[in-house]
């Protein structure tokens, strides 16, 4: 069978700038006939995702994430529908989902690497199980809930950076949710800024592009930060982290700012910035959402009832086609894109 696939065609280097012609798009084929525990599926979402850069280096610098091959499909998570089954717990028809989903247009995949999927649960909209409903929402719930130190009635104020992104769109909300009584956010637009306030519930947000992100914080959060949901690090961190609160908390879950550096995960604070929270007693731990997977199916199914009741708003930027996927990481990476990044293969 004739597929087409992405593969890696070159490495942007460690300091280097992801572009779509680190992407190539080719034919392939499989194999006509599956066997004994194989699944067939047609692929109908691809996730593109900001982890993935590191995936791009010959060393990820990660001991979880293994490096794409030169030439050799790249994978993340995906969706798609089963077309022929000879595994016991699925059937033609059934939607399911892989972390490891090559990036193609049909492929043939160990049943034991799916999942089925529910789409009545997201109300339809399959490919939020790959971002509010998936592994991306699981990050925002559980990043709070392990991290945070959120306590309804406690009257904290929540910071968010990179607040437009997949994870800190949802972060924002759930922290909301979950017990915050102030929620501020950080883009790079004005556009995403109205998003997050208007449509998403943020009290406030600033543009760190525009005006003095310093002063913004002290006006937007006049008693402090207790709470700081942490996406890209750099000096937008080092700015939150001089006005949080004592016994104040940070959710280390991402540092885009740095992933085109080649400098150690989570990356060193400075030395003004590391005495202010020895001093203040914050805490800064890495987070990784896969260290908690005992949480997953609650935690999807809380996300899934938030998502049902409205109270979880979900922004997705949808690219289509396969041969764009190239383009969609780039743009991704460049901060381009509001809510999750979703690259639609086949309908």
């Amino acid at each position: 069978m004739i597929i087409q696939r992405v593969v890696l065609n070159s490495r942007p280097g460690k300091n280097g700038v992801p572009v779509a012609e680190n992407f190539r798009l080719e034919e392939s084929t499989i194999a006509d006939a599956i066997q004994a525990g194989q699944v067939r599926v047609r692929t109908l979402y691809l996730s593109v995702d900001p982890y993935m850069r590191c995936r791009m280096n010959e060393d990820t610098g990660s001991d979880y994430l293994l490096p794409w091959q030169l030439s050799e499909v790249a994978d993340g998570g995906g969706i798609g529908i089963v077309e022929e089954s000879k595994h016991d717990n699925f059937a033609k028809g059934d939607f399911v989902i892989s972390f490891y989903w090559p990036w193609q247009t049909v492929a043939i995949l160990d049943g034991s690497l799916l999942q089925k999927l529910i789409p009545q649960l997201v109300n339809g909209c399959l490919s939020y199980f790959l971002g509010a409903a998936g592994i991306t929402g699981l990050t925002a719930l559980l990043g709070i809930k392990e991290k945070g130190h959120v306590a309804v009635g406690a009257n904290q104020t929540m910071v968010v950076s990179g607040a437009a992104g997949a994870c800190g769109s949802l972060a924002g909300q759930i922290g909301r949710l979950e017990g915050c009584s102030r929620v501020v956010g950080i883009a790079g637009t004005d556009e995403k800024c109205s998003i997050l306030v208007q449509e998403m519930g943020f009290d406030a947000a600033i543009n760190y592009k525009k005006g003095n992100v310093a002063e913004q914080l002290r006006e937007f959060c006049p008693g402090g930060v207790d709470v700081y949901f942490d996406n890209v690090g750099g000096d937008i961190s080092d700015t939150v982290i001089s006005q949080m609160n004592q016994n104040s908390h940070i959710i280390l879950c991402g540092q885009i700012s740095q992933y085109n550096k080649d400098v150690p995960y989570p990356p060193l604070l400075s030395p003004e910035i590391e005495k202010i929270q020895k001093e203040r007693n914050i805490t800064r731990e890495r987070f990784l959402v896969l260290n908690y997977m005992d949480k997953q199916e609650a935690g999807v199914l809380q996300l899934c009832q938030w998502i049902q009741e409205g109270k979880l708003k979900v922004r997705e930027t949808v690219v289509e086609g396969l041969a764009n996927i190239g383009a969609a990481f780039q743009s991704m990476m460049s901060g381009g894109n509001i809510g999750k990044q979703i690259v639609s293969v086949s309908k």
